[in-house]
């Protein structure tokens, strides 16, 4: 079965699955059916060697009547008589004992599968012992101990190709028999008694059932049918088993390497936008949108200044670093993270996802909030590995309409916001102090029930004729208790201190609690700067 068959086959099948349906009900039907004329056959061609044999056995007999008992009779003018020599005889027939051994050899020259014998242990003296084997023994000694004259004795041999069953019955002494024996002068045996056993009549039967097997020609096709249509169906299906696997294979392979590809991608896309376009949700086209934002900028204080006093290598690494903690707080809040640009950050809340202009602007809040608590952790430990000057971050955050999509060409795109709102959000992070966190009015007044602020100067932005009024996040603890802060990071003009409670010992912390005790008596002593200084 060469492949191009298998390959069509296969595909009839697959093509046409009622074919599969229309051969399983055949194949129901045609079961029984077979079965029936099998039996059928079988028990014709049984019918037919039993008449066959009868026919044979009774043509058989009549010829050996008609040439040995009628032909003898009508050839003797004078009275006939029965003798066991009968051929030496004129006129004479056979007694029933030489009756019975002819026709054993009668039926057994005109049958090969059924044979007859007529024995016995006490022959007549002018004729040959008759040999007899341990099945013959056994039976006349088990007849002559039961004297029974309906005992039967049965054995059946063979192979499973071919069976043989033999039938010994009793040869019981009737009273003519018996006078006959007693007297005639070539008996054995003088003292026979009416009921003794002389011998048996054995009928054997052989039963080829090779022979046989054809009887079941319908049933053979049927399993020939099936035989074959099974195995073309198991071919099939280990056929299609290893194209499956193979499939399978390939697809776990192109599956790895998709999720590779997607892992890869995922890192230069933002997790919303990430999963708005590989679920379906959005259109890889070129498409904006107006919406309200919140729009979320911060930058490193004097970065310039700090890349000279790091080697370049020390400052990639605190400048990732401090990115991926920026980026985890960010993503914890649901902010979109648009780009980084150098040292700041660009992110916004409202698209893809939002809860409301409301909650994105407190939600950016408490964003900026929790970078500029994670800012002064990351200040503690990068003191603690050496760094002097440590980065501090400005934010500013704008609510406002912006343009927000897929900007570019059809072959290259960015998704990002265009609006003098993004603009205002930058110019609000360059006012802000280090460390610090500066609000326009329209973010303010969504969240003023959640922080203080303080306004400052209005400020002038290019593009927008009024005036910003900014708002300066006073305190931004506003969701932790003030006394569980451990670490404190102050800078400004004549002023810089960095206090990390958690790594003082006991007398570093007397010793350091002495000097804040001096410091605020000195503070509270200060004289007013004079103002020509």
């Amino acid at each position: 079965m060469n492949d191009r068959f298998v390959n069509r086959t296969a595909l009839f099948f697959i093509n046409r699955p009622q074919w599969i349906a229309v051969l399983v009900i055949s194949a129901l039907v045609f079961l029984p059916l077979a079965v029936w004329l099998d039996l059928k056959n079988l028990s014709d061609n049984s019918l037919r060697a039993q008449a066959a044999s009868l026919n044979s056995i009774i043509t058989g007999f009549r010829t050996y009547y008609a040439t040995n008992v009628v032909s003898r009779v009508l050839s003797t003018e004078g009275e006939t008589r029965t003798a066991h020599n009968y051929q030496a005889i004129p006129g004479a027939i056979p007694i029933p004992a030489t009756l019975s051994i002819e026709m054993a050899e009668v039926i057994g020259d005109g049958e090969e599968d059924i044979d007859y014998r007529f024995v016995s242990d006490h022959v007549f003296q002018n004729r040959a012992p008759h040999v007899l084997d341990s099945f013959e023994r056994g039976a006349l000694q088990a007849f002559r101990a039961n004297r029974n004259p309906n005992l039967v004795m049965t054995e059946i041999t063979g192979s499973i190709f071919d069976r043989k069953i033999r039938i010994a019955a009793p040869v019981v002494m009737g009273s003519a028999c018996v006078a006959c024996h007693n007297s005639h002068e070539e008996s054995p045996k003088k003292d026979w008694r009416v009921g003794d056993i002389r011998g048996l009549q054995e009928i054997s039967i052989s039963q080829p059932i090779a022979e046989n097997i054809w009887s079941f020609k319908y049933l053979l096709i049927y399993f020939a049918c099936a035989g074959f249509f099974g195995v073309a169906f198991m071919l099939l299906q280990l056929r299609q088993a290893i194209g499956f696997r193979r499939m399978n294979k390939e697809l776990e392979e192109t599956n790895s390497f998709l999720a590779s590809i997607s892992l890869k991608i995922s890192k230069y896309l933002s997790p919303q936008v990430y999963r708005s376009i590989f679920s379906g949700e959005r259109d890889v086209v070129i498409s904006t949108e107006r919406k309200k934002l919140t729009i979320f900028f911060s930058d490193i204080k004097d970065f310039t200044l700090s890349s000279e006093h790091l080697q370049p290598e020390e400052l990639t690494r605190l400048l990732n670093e401090y990115f991926t903690e920026m980026s985890k707080i960010a993503t914890e809040h649901g902010a979109t993270v648009d780009k980084f640009i150098g040292d700041a950050i660009l992110a916004f809340f409202g698209d893809p996802e939002t809860k409301g202009p409301k909650e994105d602007a407190l939600a950016c809040l408490k964003m900026a909030i929790a970078m500029q608590r994670r800012m002064k952790t990351l200040n503690a430990e990068w003191r603690r590995r050496g760094i002097e000057k440590p980065f501090e971050s400005r934010i500013g955050i704008n609510t406002g309409y912006c343009n927000v999509g897929n900007f570019g060409s059809e072959d290259r795109m960015d998704y990002t916001i265009i609006g003098a709102e993004a603009n205002l959000a930058a110019r609000l992070e360059s006012i802000a102090e280090p460390g610090g966190i500066v609000v326009s009015y329209e973010t303010y007044a969504l969240v003023s029930d959640h922080v203080r602020a303080t306004a400052m100067d209005p400020i002038r932005l290019k593009g927008i004729s009024r005036d910003i009024i900014p708002y300066r996040v006073d305190d931004f603890h506003v969701d932790t208790d003030a006394s569980q802060e451990q670490t404190f990071n102050i800078s400004g003009e004549g002023v810089h201190l960095f206090l990390d409670v958690d790594r003082l010992g006991a007398s570093d912390a007397a010793k350091t609690q002495d000097a804040l005790e001096t410091m605020l008596t000195a503070l509270k002593n200060r004289k007013p700067a004079s103002p020509g200084l």
